[in-house]
C-alpha cells in the first residue's frame, strides 16, 4: 500500500514544481479576476501594474489556468500544465534557448504520455493523449507564436521612465498690504512700495500728518447742518402750497393756450366749409 502511494506521489511530482495541490484548489475555487490576484501572490508578481515583464508573466500563466479550467482538467493536470509553461518560459529567460531547441524540450518533456513503463518519460504521464494534442496547439499560439517577443521582453533593457514632473510653486505672501504686488515690467518696485503698498494703519496715519490735524478731531470739528432747521410743519406746508400752485398755473395756462389755438383753427375749417 505505501509503495502504491509513493508511486502516484512519484507519477505527479512534476505537477507541483510550480504550484502546490492546495493552490491549485484555491484558483479553482476563484473567478478570472480571483485567479489573477491569487496567481500575483503565489508567483510573487508585486509590480504587474508597473513592470511589463511582471505583466506579460501574469497574463502567460493566467492565461494558460483558465484555458486549462475550461478543458476540466483535474488539479493534478493544471499542476503539471502550471509546471509545463514555466520549464518553456524559464528556457526563455535563463537558459537562452532558440525556438528549437525550447520546442525539442517539449517533446522531450512530452515522452511517454499514452505509453505504460516507457523508458522515455518526462514525467508527465498524468495527461491523456487527447489532452497532450491540446497542449501542444495551445502552446504553439500562446509562446512559440510570439517567441520573439519574449525574448525580446527578457534580453532587451528597457530604461526606467519616472512618470514625475517637479513644478516650483511660488505662495502668495500674506495680505498685510491693501493691493499685491504688481508685475516687475508693469510698475517699479520703488514707486510701489512708496505710493501704493502702505499698510492701511500705516496709510491713515500718514494722511493725518499731512492734515496737521488728526482725523479724530476733524470729524468732531464738522458738524451736519440740518437744512430745515427754524422752520415749523406750517412753513413748510405753506412753500409746499406755494410751489405747487405756481407749477399748476403754469401747467393750467398751457393748456388753456392750447386749447383756444385748436379752436381757432376749427373755426377756420368751419368757414371754409360755409363758403363752399
Amino acid at each position: 500500500m505505501m509503495e502504491d502511494e509513493d508511486a502516484v506521489k512519484e507519477e505527479e511530482a512534476m505537477a507541483w514544481k510550480l504550484l502546490s495541490l492546495t493552490q491549485i484548489n484555491i484558483l479553482l475555487e476563484q473567478d478570472i479576476a480571483g485567479v489573477q490576484s491569487y496567481m500575483e501572490m503565489f508567483l510573487n508578481l508585486k509590480e504587474p501594474l508597473t513592470s511589463l515583464k511582471q505583466a506579460a508573466l501574469l497574463d502567460y500563466y493566467v492565461s494558460g489556468f483558465w484555458w486549462a479550467k475550461a478543458l476540466d482538467f483535474t488539479p493534478v493536470q493544471l499542476g503539471g500544465l502550471l509546471t509545463l509553461l514555466n520549464m518553456l518560459m524559464n528556457n526563455i529567460e535563463t537558459q537562452h534557448m532558440t525556438l528549437e531547441d525550447n520546442i525539442q524540450e517539449l517533446r522531450n518533456a512530452m515522452a511517454g504520455i499514452g505509453r505504460r513503463n516507457s523508458e522515455k518519460s518526462g514525467g508527465f504521464e498524468f495527461f491523456t493523449v487527447e489532452q497532450a494534442k491540446a497542449i501542444i496547439n495551445y502552446l504553439k499560439i500562446s509562446i512559440f507564436q510570439h517567441y520573439t517577443l519574449y525574448e525580446f521582453l527578457f534580453y532587451t533593457p528597457r530604461e526606467e521612465i519616472v512618470l514625475g514632473d517637479e513644478n516650483v510653486v511660488e505662495l502668495v505672501k500674506p495680505a498685510d498690504s491693501p493691493f499685491p504686488a504688481p508685475l516687475e515690467e508693469g510698475l517699479a518696485n520703488d514707486i510701489y512700495s512708496k505710493f501704493i503698498a502702505q499698510i492701511p494703519g500705516e496709510e491713515d496715519a500718514t494722511k493725518e500728518m499731512e492734515g496737521g490735524v488728526p482725523l479724530e478731531e476733524e470729524a468732531e470739528a464738522e458738524t451736519i447742518v440740518d437744512p430745515l432747521t427754524g422752520y415749523t410743519i406750517e412753513d413748510v406746508q405753506m412753500v409746499l402750497g406755494q410751489i405747487t400752485g405756481e407749477m399748476l398755473s403754469g401747467i393750467q395756462t398751457e393748456i388753456n393756450e392750447r386749447l383756444q389755438t385748436q379752436q381757432e383753427a376749427y373755426s377756420a375749417r368751419i368757414d371754409k366749409l360755409k363758403k363752399a
